[in-house]
């Protein structure tokens, strides 16, 4: 009977993290939202993940599709069999995987093989530590890839662009968390969150700053020092302007933390571990002796919904909104400009990193002559009568494609990319000698651009695996914003390059 009530505790809490945004995270986004002006890029976008948030809730499905590498912290009383927790967790996931509350996202690092179900080497990932409390702590966070990139990690003394030297004291770690912030840009899906931890060597100092990650949003640090820092780290960060998305605006960062350990005199880390506004993290306390859950974590106050008096995802009144269907023609494409927002309708093809890397060798499974790549790895569903079901459906980060994109639109004619946190140099000039476009969807908003997709209309590539196949969407009002266009402008390297000169005004000492 424990071991059932251990595993409905360990699902019930996967289930949880990965549908329903905690209360203090969703009172940081809301505080966000009254900051920015109305009919911005930026208050359209966190519209859209207010939107989302509810959806997510609504359905009990997950807020973003990537679900992350589930990391489990756990603390056992002594002589709690750790082996049998461990057990039930794997259980639970292989269930919530089945489920859809979870992506199948465990990859065998030689083989790319998808094992279809989350266990893998090394995965989950669950820490144990014992203490002498009489009950189980169990805390879970679900970290996606594309803010688990923007990780960083800094070796003091350093050269900081736009910010100089930052040597081994405060002051250098106070330039090394403001440059962690503009490094991340868009890509990163902000406004987000980070955890800092100082010292140590480069897998704890990584290990501290993400254990910062479970702190309360409204805490406040115990040490004065890191208290003042986490306070002027925030006001800073959203003086950088890159705001949500990097689409600019006032809010870019809605929470920073910060931990310290001992480290040896050789060694100066500073270690951040970036989280998106999608910060899905959740604990729960569970009795030792019957395995159910006694209470949840991060649920102190009123649950915030934004249901109510909701606004409508609109842009701003100066901004164009262009329907497009694909095919697309070159035409279609150069009256795009950058700031117009696109809603598409008809059919587009996903393409994540397996699905680049096959067409840059290969012929395509389709004709993709004027159409659109999504860089999406959705959350599938197959119903009993064999057709697919999208379950989540958000953008993921496009920039791990700059090697292959501008060549593949130029090699199939694809006239449209959408993803997120805009791509660099290569892709940009092919914008322009083909005919191309880069749309940016908002990041984590899985729930809504799912609702978007009225039907799977096939798939090829499956061997890749549900996040890496191409699949075939049939859509209607699909929604994003022209960030990349085929004149030559991007507003990635607008806001990258504005954001650098707002950081250079915190270049001068501030902590002694």
């Amino acid at each position: 009977m424990y071991i059932d009530k251990l595993e409905k505790s360990m699902y019930d809490l996967i289930c949880e993290t990965s549908t329903n945004l905690p209360k203090d995270v969703r009172r940081a986004v809301t505080a966000a939202r009254a900051k920015e002006d109305a009919g911005t890029r930026a208050a359209m976008s966190l519209d859209t993940i207010a939107k989302n948030i509810n959806m997510a809730d609504d359905k009990l499905s997950p807020i973003c599709q990537d679900t992350g590498l589930p990391t489990f912290k756990i603390k056992t009383p002594v002589g709690v069999n750790q082996l049998e927790i461990k057990a039930a967790i794997k259980r639970a996931m292989v269930q919530a995987t089945k489920d859809g509350k979870l992506r199948p996202n465990s990859v065998d690092s030689l083989t790319g093989e998808n094992s279809g179900t989350n266990l893998g080497l090394g995965l989950p990932v669950v820490k144990f530590d014992q203490w002498e409390q009489d009950h189980i702590e169990v805390r879970l966070i679900l970290k996606g890839g594309g803010c688990e990139n923007k990780n960083i990690q800094y070796s003091l003394p350093a050269e900081l662009e736009g910010l100089g030297r930052a040597g081994r004291d405060l002051d250098g770690i106070r330039k090394c968390i403001l440059h962690s912030v503009y490094q991340a840009q868009g890509q990163g899906c902000s406004a987000g969150f980070i955890g800092v931890g100082i010292g140590g060597d480069r897998a704890s100092g990584y290990e501290l700053a993400k254990e910062q990650l479970f702190r309360e949003v409204g805490d406040l640090n115990p040490n004065e020092e890191l208290a003042g820092l986490e306070a002027y780290v925030l006001e800073s960060a959203n003086q950088l302007g890159i705001g949500t998305m990097g689409f600019g605006g006032e809010v870019t960062l809605l929470g920073c933390k910060i931990g310290v350990m001992d480290r040896i005199p050789a060694s100066f880390f500073v270690s951040v571990a970036y989280n998106c506004w999608a910060y899905r993290r959740m604990a729960v306390d569970i009795d030792a002796v019957t395995g159910e859950v006694q209470n949840w974590h991060y649920n102190e106050g009123e649950k915030l919904s934004f249901h109510e008096n909701e606004p409508e995802v609109e842009s701003a009144q100066t901004t164009r909104t262009v329907e497009l269907t694909a095919p697309i023609s070159e035409e279609q494409i150069r009256d795009l400009q950058v700031g117009d927002v696109v809603k598409i309708s008809g059919r587009m093809y996903t393409g994540r990193d397996a699905i680049h890397k096959y067409l840059s060798e290969n012929d395509s499974p389709v004709d993709l002559d004027g159409q659109i790549i999504y860089h999406c790895g959705p959350v599938v569903m197959k119903n009993e009568d064999g057709s697919y079901e999208i379950k989540a459906a958000g953008p993921t980060t496009s920039i791990r494609e700059e090697p292959y994109q501008g060549d593949i639109m130029k090699k199939f004619g694809v006239r449209a990319v959408i993803g997120k946190g805009g791509m660099g140099p290569k892709t940009l000039e092919a914008l322009k000698e083909h005919g191309g476009v880069y749309l940016n969807a908002i990041g984590g908003a899985a729930q809504y651009y799912a609702d978007c997709i009225k039907e799977v209309e096939g798939v090829d590539l499956l061997q890749f695996g549900i996040p890496e196949a191409m699949w075939h969407l049939r859509v209607e009002g699909f929604t994003a914003v022209v960030t990349m266009d085929s004149h030559g402008n991007s507003l990635h390297a607008d806001v990258d390059k504005s954001s650098l000169e707002k950081l250079s005004q915190f270049k001068e000492k501030v902590f002694s």
